[in-house]
């Protein structure tokens, strides 16, 4: 377990300096960096850790690359980029995700998460049941406790939870969300493993394509069955179903209207919001593996490239053991009497590549001067007021209504007060949002009058201004 990454970069001597790196590029906010932007934003840390005091004495791409060495970090090429892509391995993310529990451990033993045991164990006890009249009789009691709970209601006796147990719930949430997000990381791994064990067995195997095509299957059954993949599996059916899938979308409107959701935290509100798309994305990544997978082994297979693949591996493998024979009688100091002919194809370094110089291809002409048009101070103010945003009214808008209300969207905003630049204040209560709110996984109608006086709306993301970000408005 030494030799795992994970352990070596949680007792690595600045683990917290390259854990914290890693969080705050890779894990918080960006799941995806491209080679330039990462080399980018690290070497502007370093920068400030070493004015800091800390000792990190190679540049960013030293780092980069020994990160990607140790296996803290993932680098891949996706079709139609332009340059490579890194990403967090499995067991950095789940170094990450063993230190924030550190930071903010859950409680020994809450009542949700009791409950959550309590129900499961049920559950199993009564799906495994095979007396048929003990499975009858608990039906009926259950039914008689439905009808009981309704008739309570009814009567205006409704019992319901407090913020404290609702908290407790929706963080066990979040937390079972997370961990299925990182179990879609881990199937994605094991097909890309899949992938290269599956080429080297077609490269060293000397067999026919079903005598190496069948293991293979084989392994992708097993991956399906272990406990990741059956996660992905339930987790991609219930996606597909439409009952489910409505179901789903529902009850997390229904939780986002509570008034317990406002004692999260920031992160913790974007994570709760933006718990479907970030998990169509991990599934989706995992899914898109998997087609990838299945396309470039056919086309692999079929296009008899592992043919060619396998015929210079044994001339490496010759050539190998040529050189093994006369190792002893050839000394490499000495001179070979061989002459290599050159090889007719054109190789060119990128370093002969010189940028492009417009003044090279400019008109033999230089380039007149145009008539100053004549303009008034009246005109050009009148622009400035046309294309100008009045961002400060529209954050006083914003602080008035969240004197009233902890929460307000756009929509709610537009509807106390009218868009006064017309589709600029839209453009700008958006501007604000997107720095300053929280956006939520839907959308609303706003409207607006213009300077001709007719009366527009337009589809918009919903996003929530709350009063706990007020300060950074004023």
């Amino acid at each position: 377990m030494r030799a795992q990454p994970l352990w070596r970069l949680l007792a690595s001597d600045n683990a917290p300096a390259v854990i914290g790196l890693l969080q705050s590029h890779l894990y918080e906010n960006e799941k995806t960096l491209s080679a330039s932007a990462i080399h980018e934003r690290i070497g502007r840390d370093l920068e400030t850790l070493r004015a800091q005091g800390m000792d990190f004495p190679q540049t960013a791409q030293n780092y980069i690359a020994k990160w990607l060495a140790e296996g803290f970090l993932e680098r891949r090429f996706p079709p139609g980029a332009a340059e490579e892509e890194y990403e967090l391995s499995t067991a950095a993310l789940q170094a990450i995700r063993f230190i924030s529990g550190m930071e903010q451990p859950h409680s020994a033993a809450t009542e949700s998460r009791l409950a959550t045991v309590i129900k499961a164990l049920v559950d199993l006890a009564e799906d495994t049941d095979t007396d048929m009249p003990r499975r009858i009789k608990h039906l009926l009691s259950e039914r008689e406790r439905i009808d009981n709970e309704i008739e309570a209601i009814q009567k205006g006796r409704m019992h319901v939870i407090s913020d404290a147990t609702a908290l407790e719930r929706v963080r066990d949430i979040i937390t079972l969300a997370d961990d299925l997000a990182g179990d879609f990381h881990h199937v994605r791994d094991q097909f890309y493993k899949l992938n290269r064990d599956l080429r080297e067995q077609l490269m060293a195997n000397e067999g026919s394509r079903g005598e190496v095509l069948g293991p293979l299957f084989s392994d992708m059954d097993q991956i399906s069955k272990s406990e990741a993949g059956r996660t992905f599996t339930a987790f991609w059916r219930l996606l597909t179903d439409p009952n489910e899938s409505e179901i789903f979308d529902q009850a997390l409107y229904d939780v986002k209207e509570r008034g317990f959701i406002n004692l999260l935290d920031i992160k913790e509100r974007h994570f709760l919001f933006n718990i479907t798309r970030t998990l169509l994305e991990q599934g989706g990544a995992v899914d898109d593996v998997m087609q990838t997978f299945v396309r470039s082994l056919n086309a692999f297979v079929k296009s008899k490239e592992y043919l060619e693949q396998r015929r210079i591996n044994e001339l490496i493998r010759k050539a190998e053991h040529a050189a093994l024979k006369i190792k002893d009688e050839v000394r490499t100091t000495g001179t070979l009497q061989y002459t290599l002919e050159l090889t007719s194809g054109l190789i060119r370094s990128f370093s002969q590549f010189v940028l492009y110089d417009p003044s090279l291809r400019a008109m033999p002409e230089g380039i007149h001067t145009g008539d100053t048009p004549s303009v008034d101070l009246e005109s050009v103010g009148e622009l400035v007021a046309q294309s100008e945003i009045d961002f400060r009214s529209l954050k006083a808008d914003i602080l008035d209504e969240l004197k009233i209300r902890s929460q307000v969207s756009i929509g709610d905003v537009l509807e106390q007060h009218p868009a006064s630049q017309g589709l600029g204040s839209v453009v700008g209560l958006i501007a604000l949002g997107s720095r300053h709110g929280i956006k939520a996984d839907s959308r609303e109608t706003v409207s607006w009058v213009g300077g001709d006086t007719v009366k527009r709306s337009a589809q918009i993301p919903k996003i929530y201004f709350i009063r706990e970000r007020m300060d950074e408005l004023e």
